[in-house]
C-alpha cells in the first residue's frame, strides 16, 4: 500500500510517500480502506517528537480517518463506512495510508448521509471539545461557559457543543467573526482585544463563568480564575509550551478548580462516549467544517510544514487517498 511516514523523529521533510506493507489485522482490529484523513497539530508534535508516545518505525503518520471495512470482524461488516480519531500514537500506526488496522474499541460507524471527505475536519476538534467540556469541564445545563477563541475549529465546536448541551455560552473572537460565533449559539461574543476585556465578560457573567476553555494557547489564569464562578472548572487543552503564573489563592478561596489534558490521553472508553455524541449531532447536520482544503495524501509533508508555519489560519485541511 501507499502511505505518508517517517523513518525517525524530526521536521516535515522527513515525510516520506511511498510503499509500505499491507497491515495485517491482529485480534479485536478491522482492516479499513481509507477515503480520506487530515493533518491536526497533535499530528506535527508526535511527527517531531514534542509529544513522546511509543511508536514502530517506518512509522504511519495521521490520526483520523474516514473510510470503509475491508475484511470483517468485531461485528464490523464489509463496506461500512466508519470513522476513527486515535491512530497515530500509543503504538498505533497512523491513518495517512491505504489501509489501516483500527481497534474495533476506537472504531465508530459514520451515520449515513454524512460526507465522509468533509467530515473526516471535524472529527479530531469535536472530540477535543466535547472530552474538554463534559469528561474534564464536568458541564451541566443552564451553566455558563466561557469559550476563548471561539472562531477556530475546536473553538466552534466547544461552542456548538456546549449550546446544544443547554449551556449559556459566553465567547471571544475577532470581530469579523462574530455572528459566525453567534450561529452556533453563543449568546453574548465579545472582541478578544478589548483592553477592558475581563472587565466586560465579568459584566455578562456576574455570577461567574461554570467554565472556562480558551482555544489559542496563551492561558491567562489571573484573569481565568478572576471570571470563575464558585466551584468553576478551568480547562486546560492548548498551551503545550505555556508557563503561565496561577494565582492561587483565588483558586481555592473559590473552591475552584483547573484541569488539564490531552486527547492522546483520552481512554477508548472516553473517546466512544464522545463519538456517540459526535455521531448524533452528524446526523443533526451540526458540526459541518467551515473552511476545507482538499489535497492528495502524497502532499502530507508539506501540509505538515504549512501548519507548523502557521500558514493555514484555522482551515482544515483534508488528504485524499
Amino acid at each position: 500500500m501507499r502511505a505518508a511516514y517517517v523513518e525517525r523523529l524530526g521536521p516535515p521533510d522527513l515525510i516520506r510517500w511511498g510503499e509500505l506493507p499491507a497491515p495485517e489485522p491482529g485480534p479485536g482490529e478491522v482492516l479499513v480502506d481509507v477515503l480520506a484523513t487530515t493533518v491536526n497539530p497533535v499530528d506535527t508534535f508526535v511527527r517531531s517528537g514534542l509529544f513522546r508516545t511509543p511508536l514502530r518505525f517506518p512509522f504511519v503518520i495521521g490520526r483520523d480517518l474516514v473510510g470503509t471495512v475491508a475484511a470483517p470482524g468485531s461485528g464490523f461488516a464489509v463496506g461500512e463506512t466508519v470513522w476513527c480519531n486515535s491512530l497515530g500514537h500509543g503504538g498505533r500506526q497512523g491513518a495517512a495510508a491505504e489501509q489501516a488496522a483500527v481497534p474495533a474499541d476506537r472504531l465508530y460507524r459514520l451515520p449515513p448521509g454524512v460526507p465522509p471527505d468533509e467530515v473526516v475536519a471535524v472529527l479530531h476538534p469535536a472530540a477535543t471539545a466535547h472530552l474538554a467540556l463534559f469528561t474534564h469541564g464536568g458541564l451541566r445545563p443552564g451553566e455558563t461557559v466561557l469559550v476563548g477563541g471561539a472562531a477556530g475549529n475546536v473553538g466552534g465546536a466547544l461552542v456548538e457543543l456546549a449550546a446544544r448541551a443547554g449551556a449559556r455560552v459566553l465567547a471571544t473572537a475577532a470581530p469579523r467573526e462574530h455572528a459566525h460565533v453567534r450561529s452556533l449559539g453563543a449568546a453574548e461574543v465579545v472582541d478578544y482585544r478589548a483592553p477592558d476585556l475581563a472587565a466586560r465578560l465579568a459584566a455578562l457573567a456576574p455570577s461567574g463563568v461554570d467554565v472556562h476553555v480558551d482555544t489559542s494557547g496563551h492561558n491567562d489564569l489571573r484573569s481565568a480564575v478572576g471570571l470563575l464562578a464558585h466551584r468553576g472548572r478551568v480547562v486546560l487543552l492548548a498551551g503545550a509550551r505555556d508557563e503561565p503564573t496561577l494565582p492561587v489563592g483565588p483558586l481555592y478561596m473559590k473552591d475552584g478548580s483547573l484541569r488539564g489534558f490531552a486527547i492522546s490521553h483520552a481512554t477508548a472508553a472516553e473517546l466512544a462516549e464522545a463519538a456517540e455524541r459526535i455521531n448524533e449531532l452528524l446526523a443533526a447536520g451540526a458540526l459541518r467544517p467551515r473552511a476545507v482544503e482538499y489535497h492528495p495524501l502524497s502532499a502530507a509533508a508539506e501540509m505538515h510544514r504549512r501548519m507548523e508555519q502557521g500558514e493555514l489560519h484555522g482551515r482544515r485541511v483534508v488528504l485524499r487517498i
